[in-house]
């Protein structure tokens, strides 16, 4: 059985497709058989809703009177900076960035209370943005100094770009020290005392697509509410991992860069978010559409928690020390159960995505393509897989002499 994702369009545009969800789609190919399934459906839809740090937007604000040249200069959204480096009136904010006056972690843990994640929460809500600039004054971009307030409906263009999002597994955290910690994966309690982890398993895009085999460059998706587009491979894109039988990775493996239009968007689905102890951030909601392609591709969308296994990793000395030591595997089946078993001990889990979120977006996904208001495209080039030997290096340290001229 196989068929092509123009033959699948043809359907969606006649009302015709059968679209079901990751998680439907488990139950349909136990009753039916996943031979049956395939020659039955014609899409499946994932989602995932979790702190994606390698986000963020860039915007054109528009040209002042008398001109400001931004680039080269200093601005702030709502005391956030953003990147200038660009041209004389674009400008970047990422999801990470914060006040130059916020304490960070001198009171420690610092509560990083705004950055740059909620200020594109707050724009995709329609509120009124502080933008502040210094700049150095040209010929013929003659102004130095722009105090004004902007709003996402009123400004040029606003595009997020998310250079890392939608992980394909990750670690599960935990701390084995006898102290707190504060980390990206949470409050990390002393002496194994919880667990966190942070994927929709089953849900996930990238785990019902284990090969990448339907989501390439330029794979149409559920972007933050709106409509965005796989624009290329994620940073620390590595599909060169252990993985089990069925494909699926059992470290963290492969990345999406995303890409869409800012304007579309909802602020359910891009979510300021502050990391005690650690900085800000934005969560985001990710839905891929799976075109069903051949019983193969089907096959993969089956994936259970039960058969998905992360690495339990020490956040407090092996992390941090970049040492590949973990403290062994277990499966989402077992994270979402509420406990898992570490050395003998048994550990609360908790996850820092939400489920119910993912489902939210699986199935409004499905509905859009059953309305017919969402096609799927073809991706014009497929994602770096394992036969490309795609590894994610560590930084090379070389020490810099302090007479070397760089």
């Amino acid at each position: 059985m196989t068929r092509t994702i123009a033959e699948i369009n043809e359907k969606i545009r006649k009302g015709q497709a059968v679209v079901v969800t990751a998680e439907e789609v488990i139950d349909l190919a136990e009753k039916k058989g996943v031979a049956k399934a395939a020659q039955e459906v014609d899409v499946v839809t994932t989602g995932t809703f979790s702190p994606m740090c390698g986000s963020g937007a860039f915007f054109n604000v528009g040209h002042s009177k008398p001109r400001i040249k931004i680039g080269g200069g200093r601005a702030y959204l709502n005391d956030v900076p953003v990147y200038t480096g660009i041209a004389a009136v674009d400008i970047f904010i990422g999801a990470t960035a914060i006040p130059d006056d916020d304490p960070r972690n001198r009171v420690h843990p610092g509560p990083f209370n705004y950055g740059g994640g909620h200020v594109i929460e707050e724009l995709v809500a329609g509120r009124d943005i502080r933008l502040e600039v210094t700049a150095y004054g040209t010929d013929c971009y003659p102004r130095k100094r722009l105090q004004t307030w902007i709003n996402l409906k009123d400004i040029n263009e606003a595009v997020l770009f998310n250079i890392r999002n939608a992980y394909q597994n990750y670690n599960v955290g935990v701390n084995v020290s006898d102290n707190t910690i504060y980390t990206y994966m949470g409050v990390l309690k002393p002496n194994l005392g919880n667990a966190n982890y942070s994927t929709a398993g089953q849900l996930s895009p990238l785990f019902n697509d284990p090969y990448y085999k339907t989501i390439g460059i330029g794979t149409k998706i559920f972007l933050g509410g709106g409509i965005g587009y796989v624009s290329w491979h994620g940073t620390q894109h590595n599909p060169d991992v252990l993985r089990s039988d069925n494909g699926v990775p059992r470290r963290g493996a492969a990345t999406l860069a995303v890409i869409g239009d800012l304007k579309q968007m909802s602020p359910r689905w891009l979510v300021g978010t502050s990391m005690l102890g650690y900085g800000a951030t934005l969560s985001v909601g990710i839905g891929v559409p799976i075109p069903i392609l051949s019983e193969e591709i089907l096959r993969y969308t089956t994936v259970k928690d039960e058969e998905i296994f992360a690495p339990v990793v020490d956040y407090s000395e092996a992390y941090p020390g970049r040492s590949s030591e973990i403290l062994g595997e277990v499966s989402y089946g077992e994270l979402k159960s509420g406990k898992i078993l570490i050395q003998e001990k048994e550990v609360p889990t908790a996850s820092l995505s939400s489920y119910p979120r993912a489902v939210e977006i699986a199935n409004t996904l499905k509905e859009w393509i059953m309305k017919g208001e969402f096609l799927l495209t073809e991706p014009v080039a497929p994602l770096p897989g394992v036969e490309a030997g795609i590894t994610f290096k560590p930084l090379n340290e070389r020490p810099i002499e302090d007479n070397r001229r760089i």
